[in-house]
């Protein structure tokens, strides 16, 4: 008799207590739970036993990667009502679901064992990150984390990123796409920025080199951009020779604590000092405070986290660190005005823009299935899945201020400490005022 979805969803249910919103399909063709709801499709007793071994987030990832776990009907829908269900159930109620000597969860694990099998869990997907070594944020182990990330292949960037290949935020007007929106992104740093011919720029973690291109064609700067991923200087490099300007830009490959020929005018970091990490990031400010010239201004683009309770409890989500961005870090907007200040800085003005991100992900999903069979032949299936995944779950963490993402804009105060801004805020290239 065909019943594993009905056994799955009582246990699911009983452990849970409550209904569950999503309905299961299982490998022996049984389905289960609500008609019309998105479906939890399980190909295989594989990822029952995946999630035996490593319970949690964890390893229902590593189902989701292999394939032996998929969603058919709105992803989106599903993963909100699965986030609903189980992370967002508050401390006690997650708590109940993992200690061994709760009855509910040793029920649980015995009916999963008896429809799973008494094997051993296959091995993790090949695109998880091998167990790393030495301390965090060394220079090396900086260079292998982006190189995981960013180095799966320009081809696949551009599938998902479009022709503006822009991997961060955009600037949304309500009827824009995707291209204008980053577009109108890249020029409002610039204008925060305040640049102008001749000023020297210095672009950290500059990517496939999109945000220096903009401010020497736009704005006349001379730019330094830098990034640790060999890929996206290659292509960074093409770009800026095909655009006619080789003599204004500059790309290399180099950790941003190497950079030595200061002082700039203008310093931009979009979508870099999450790769930062806590223990660095006060050297992180101190370095680029010593790189700024009087007077200039660090725009500093940066994802955001809400604060904990107790912030000693704060641990990297377990799927983002495995497969998206290894010794990633996320701290609150506060904390990192803070240090900014602290290593000199003068905070000017902090926008919040975390609605956009949520718009911006959205549309590199849509291009990511547009073109998915294209971007599993230039990856593999699993990079693909991994990549539809965060990108689609990381749009409702912003939509629902899980997350946020901010533009901060911090000058190095000069002599008797002018800041050189404007009177008035966001007036951004109106003329200093000493």
């Amino acid at each position: 008799m065909a019943d594993a979805a009905l056994r799955l969803t009582a246990l699911a249910e009983e452990l849970l207590g409550e209904r569950l919103p999503v309905r299961i399909r299982a490998w022996d063709g049984s389905e289960s739970g609500p008609p019309g709801a998105p479906v939890l499709v399980i190909h295989s007793r594989r990822a029952l036993r995946r999630l035996l071994w490593k319970p949690g987030e964890l390893g229902l990832a590593r189902a989701w990667v292999a394939g032996e776990l998929d969603i058919e009907g709105d992803l989106y829908a599903a993963l909100d009502l699965m986030a609903s269900l189980i992370w967002d159930r508050g401390g006690e109620a997650k708590d109940s679901v993992h200690p061994v000597r709760d009855p509910k969860v040793r029920a649980f694990a015995k009916g999963l064992l008896q429809l799973a099998g008494p094997w051993l869990p296959p091995p993790p997907p090949p695109e998880e990150v091998r167990r790393r070594t030495g301390t965090l944020h060394t220079k090396r182990r900086d260079k292998e984390a982006i190189s995981h990330h960013y180095d799966v292949g320009n081809d696949f960037y551009e599938l998902v990123l479009g022709p503006s290949m822009v991997y961060s935020c955009a600037y949304w007007e309500d009827d824009g796409n995707l291209e204008g929106a980053q577009r109108d992104k890249l020029d409002l740093v610039c204008r925060k920025l305040a640049l102008k011919e001749g000023d020297r720029l210095l672009d950290v973690g500059c990517g496939w080199g999109s945000m220096a291109i903009h401010a020497a064609r736009e704005y006349g700067a001379r730019v330094t951009g830098v990034t640790l991923s060999v890929e996206q200087a290659a292509y960074a490099r093409k770009r800026i020779a095909e655009e006619g300007l080789t003599d204004r830009i500059e790309i290399r490959v180099q950790d941003y604590r190497d950079v030595r020929d200061g002082p700039y005018d203008a310093i931009s970091s979009i979508g870099m000092a999450e790769h930062v990490g806590s223990v660095r990031f006060r050297e992180y400010a101190d370095d680029l405070y010593a790189l700024l010239k009087p007077g200039g201004r660090l725009l500093n683009h940066q994802i955001a986290r809400r604060p904990e309770k107790d912030e000693s409890a704060y641990h990297v989500d377990e799927f983002i660190d495995a497969y998206v961005f290894p010794d990633g870090e996320l701290a609150p907007v506060g904390r990192t005005v803070a240090t900014l200040e602290e290593a000199g800085f003068e905070a000017r003005d902090v926008e919040s823009i975390r609605e956009h991100y949520a718009l911006t992900l959205r549309s590199w999903v849509a291009n990511l299935e547009k073109n998915w069979d294209r971007a599993v032949r230039m990856t593999s299936p699993g990079r693909a899945r991994v990549w539809r995944l965060y990108m689609a779950a990381s749009a409702l963490s912003f939509e629902h201020n899980k997350i946020g993402v901010n533009q901060i804009l911090v000058v190095r105060p000069a002599e008797g400490g002018a800041a050189r801004m404007p009177l008035r805020a966001r007036d951004w290239t109106a003329s200093a005022t000493g």
